[in-house]
């Protein structure tokens, strides 16, 4: 009896290991610990102390403020349940832009890679730095947006169909200043390893996480207002059932239509989505994660479920602290309510009710350390997509060199910089913003998808981890998003349309680049 090891069965499809096996030249420099703190300072930027506002105007119901987290929080979980396989079964750099390839063939993987560069990754790096000026403008008020050292133009707002585009004003003032030079040093800092990265990623995400804890610990023993706890807890459920009527505007300056609880609440998902999304980014540098079959799928799912249970704490103790309720002609805090708080500024104006001016202080400060933070984290992750786009030779080529020393993705953490420098100056992010949240969900349905494409096509190809309630729950994440997409497509489409036209510009651009690649390697 011969005592031969037989070789390992191979993968159905011949390009399984090249694809999927770790990249041997980036540096393992990222634990369960880092892994789990990115997920967390990527999801925790300054929009869980702002969306709730114009949640609480779509809404008018305290319930529905709770219930329009909760959706997000039970949508962000599955969805990161869901990921962990496939992260836990292709650790390469990259990500989802990997799984899409995988799953569905390398233009989808490209659309998301263009989309991200474009606008994803690098508009929300520009809004959050822009985000850390407003906030430093709050101790140093010479940082401000009306303070300009170079005003080249305003744009004038042009309406097309439901849209409104424009009306950006083009310049450097000492606002997008300050978001530049944290944009720039930060792209800078992590050049020098990922250990480093980590390093400052981990000090600021304890530090905001903290503060978010505080924050509820705060509303729960010294925050309460009799008055805002007897009109939101009083009548919890007003205007959340079924059969109840809400109004929404449909597009900008379209026609107000009223609409059912459930439709309600998908319009409502705009803010607290984009407030917990970046949850993902960790897949993105799976190719330097540590034992990545086991922590990426743990980093995943305790990161999401421990920030949004923050998220929907925090909640409470806005509803606690503030009336839901409230006027824009009101003059103090607790006549303006969560719907009218200064700029949206919920989080700031219930630290002013508890603590007055030293409050909003106090708040401005933890904002400032929550968008640093966040900035490094998305800076960090962003990179690494472009860099395995270059690797398949559907980006720069130069971006997917490493640095020589650092082993760090270097050129496409500078070329990520400068585009997101250029989007500061522009003042374009912002609506960039708003027009890729339906783009966003849309990568999301796609991915998950994918997951069930991966388990027909590859059977036999390793799974360390299988997605908790397969094929359950994400079904449910497919059902649920697309009917927030079919929603936001029907009465939002100044968030829709344009995000779907960024999209599809991509499929020119990827033909064009995938025969220019064809073609110098055949050359």
């Amino acid at each position: 009896m011969s005592t031969e090891t037989k070789p390992p069965t191979p993968v159905a499809v011949s390009d399984w290991d090249i694809h999927t096996h770790q990249d041997k030249e980036l540096v393992k420099g990222l634990g369960l610990t880092s892994a789990t703190m990115l997920v967390m300072g990527s999801m925790i930027g300054s929009g869980i102390f702002i969306v709730s506002a114009e949640i609480a105007r779509e809404t008018a119901s305290p319930a529905l403020l709770v219930g329009a987290w909760v959706v997000t929080g039970f949508l962000t979980i599955v969805g990161a349940l869901s990921y962990g396989e496939l992260a836990a079964m292709m650790p390469r750099a990259g990500g989802q832009y990997v799984y899409l390839r995988e799953a569905l063939g390398p233009l989808w993987g490209f659309l998301y890679g263009w989309t991200l560069f474009l606008v994803i990754q690098t508009g929300t790096i520009a809004a959050v730095g822009v985000a850390f000026g407003k906030f430093l403008g709050i101790f140093f008020p010479s940082i401000s947006s009306s303070n300009w050292i170079l005003h080249f133009w305003k744009v004038p707002p042009i309406p097309i169909g439901p849209m409104v585009l424009g009306n950006m004003d083009v310049g450097l003032n000492t606002q997008n200043l300050a978001a530049i030079l944290v944009v720039v040093a930060l792209s800078i800092i992590n050049i020098f390893g990922i250990k480093t990265g980590a390093l400052i990623q981990n000090v600021f995400t304890i530090a905001k996480a903290s503060a978010l804890f505080g924050l509820v610990l705060l509303g729960i023993f010294i925050g309460r207002n009799a008055q805002a706890v007897a009109a939101n807890f009083g009548d919890f459920w007003h205007n959340a059932g079924l059969g109840a009527q809400h109004a929404v505007q449909v597009g900008v300056g379209g026609p107000m239509v009223m609409v059912g609880t459930l439709t309600i609440l998908a319009v409502a998902q705009v803010g607290s989505l984009f407030s917990a999304d970046a949850w993902n980014n960790v897949t993105f540098t799976a190719g330097e994660v540590k034992n990545p079959n086991r922590n990426l799928p743990l980093s995943l799912a305790m990161g999401t479920g421990v920030v949004i249970a923050l998220y929907i704490g925090c909640n409470f103790i806005y509803l606690s602290a503030l009336p839901l309720m409230g006027s824009a002609n009101g003059v103090t805090i607790l006549e303006r309510g969560i719907q009218y708080a200064s700029e949206d500024r919920v989080g700031t104006a219930v630290m002013t009710q508890m603590f007055g001016s030293l409050g909003g202080w106090l708040m401005a400060g933890a904002i400032l350390l929550s968008s640093f933070g966040c900035n490094n984290g998305l800076i960090l992750a962003g990179a690494r997509v472009y860099y395995a786009m270059a690797k398949d030779g559907l980006f720069f080529r130069n971006v997917a060199k490493l640095h020589p020393k650092y082993k760090t993705p270097a050129v496409s953490l500078m070329v990520q910089m400068v585009w997101t420098c250029v989007l500061c100056v522009s003042g374009s992010y912002g609506q960039l913003l708003d027009y890729i949240i339906f783009a966003v969900l849309v990568f999301y349905i796609l991915t998950i998808f994918g997951l069930f494409v991966l388990r027909r096509t590859h059977p036999d190809a390793p799974r360390p981890y299988r997605a908790i309630g397969y094929p359950v729950l994400p079904a449910i994440y497919i059902v649920m998003a697309l009917f927030i997409d079919v929603v936001l497509l029907r009465y939002k489409p100044q968030y829709t349309w344009p995000g779907l036209m960024i999209v599809l510009l991509g499929i020119p651009v990827y033909f064009l680049w995938s025969r220019r690649s064809g073609a110098a390697t055949a050359a």
